[in-house]
């Protein structure tokens, strides 16, 4: 591959930010929920390169003759791979494309399918664009995705700071993320938090219900949190980490007393060795998975009496996207009236109208 940017590069990053910037100087994007991918094409050559440089050309062989045939003969464009159902962003449907099997991969392409959204140019036939500051990059990028078509797409962009709040409210009901805010003069500086990502963040109460270990073994690693649904059965619908090792070691003194026959009543007691079992649906609290096969998943079971406030950003499939951090504990509030009821789910939109060709003005 003879180009002036090669694989593997790691993407320019975004650090996060409260609230739209009251700032003149910012182009702000959709922020795409999927798997970060940057596009090397040299001729009939095309690499898909992923955020931790291992290369997602083969999960994604449906997008292939897509780029030979709408890119740039010779182009490095950054964007984003997403799977859309339902005209909803699904990000479950992305992840089950990275399979190790190629009968399985190819059957995948075809049942969903997945889309490319450019958002950066990188590169142009001899020419290394990373120097260039980010608003000769987009009106680039704009010239060298001015005849794609689905399932290439270029994001959209504005300057205008009230058509950036009404997309951060409206579009999380296709599936996004927030919004990603850009410097005009900035160069593309790999693996740097130079950008901006403003994101929705709430809270809600939910049940302890558990606890792994810290990988060194040495404190708490994450809380295992519940929820009731309608049926009163108490669903995992994620985790709570980012502690320091001070409060890991706390928390193991903290929660102790909770482990006393723990499993008698336990609503997960069916899935004390976690390791071991597996629950399609995502219910169980610690079944491995394809991104972190090695992983140790194993869990100390707590008694349902401790609700903790957690920071999330936003859901999928009744468990929190991400993984929470906590605000406090609840001890004021009882374990049964953690349900789902209390989740700010977006209200859902058309992924159609967020990949709407771009109208003119800002």
């Amino acid at each position: 591959m003879d180009l002036p940017v090669t694989p593997p590069i790691k993407p320019m990053l975004a650090k996060a930010i409260a609230g739209i910037p009251d700032r003149h100087d910012l182009t702000f994007e959709p922020k795409w929920d999927g798997f970060r991918c940057i596009i090397f094409r040299d001729g009939d050559e095309v690499v898909l390169g992923s955020r931790n440089e291992r290369p997602l050309t083969r999960y994604f062989p449906e997008l292939i003759d897509p780029i030979r045939s709408m890119l740039p003969p010779r182009c490095v464009i950054d964007g984003e791979l997403v799977v859309a159902t339902a005209d909803h962003l699904d990000f479950n449907a992305l992840q089950q494309r990275i399979h190790p099997a190629e009968s399985r991969v190819n059957m995948l392409a075809e049942k969903t399918p997945a889309a490319f959204v450019g958002f950066d140019l990188l590169a142009i036939d001899d020419e290394d664009l990373r120097p260039t500051e980010f608003a000769q990059r987009r009106a680039r990028l704009e010239q060298a995705m001015a005849d794609v078509a689905p399932p290439l797409h270029l994001t959209r962009t504005t300057t205008d700071h009230g058509i950036a709040a009404d997309w951060f409210q409206r579009f999380e009901g296709a599936g996004l993320d927030g919004l990603i805010a850009k410097p005009h003069a900035d160069s593309y500086v790999e693996n740097k938090r130079t950008q901006f990502k403003i994101k929705h963040v709430r809270s809600a109460d939910a049940v302890v219900a558990g606890y792994r270990w810290h990988k060194d073994g040495k404190g708490v690693g994450s809380l295992l949190l519940g929820l009731y649904d309608d049926e009163g059965e108490l669903r995992h619908v994620g985790v709570a980490a980012s502690f320091t090792a001070k409060r890991r070691a706390e928390l193991v003194a903290e929660l102790a007393p909770l482990t006393e026959g723990a499993l008698e009543a336990h609503p997960w007691r069916d899935w004390a060795d976690a390791q071991a079992q597996a629950d399609a649906d995502g219910r169980m609290p610690g079944a491995p998975n394809r991104w972190s096969a090695k992983r140790d998943h194993s869990w100390v079971p707590l008694r349902i009496e401790r609700v903790v406030e957690v920071k999330y950003g936003s859901t999928l499939n009744g468990r929190f996207r991400e993984v929470t951090k906590v605000l406090r504990w609840r001890d004021d509030r009882l374990p049964a009236d953690s349900n789902f009821e209390q989740l700010d789910e977006p209200k859902p939109v058309g992924l159609s109208s967020v990949l709407t060709a771009q109208p003119p003005g800002p």
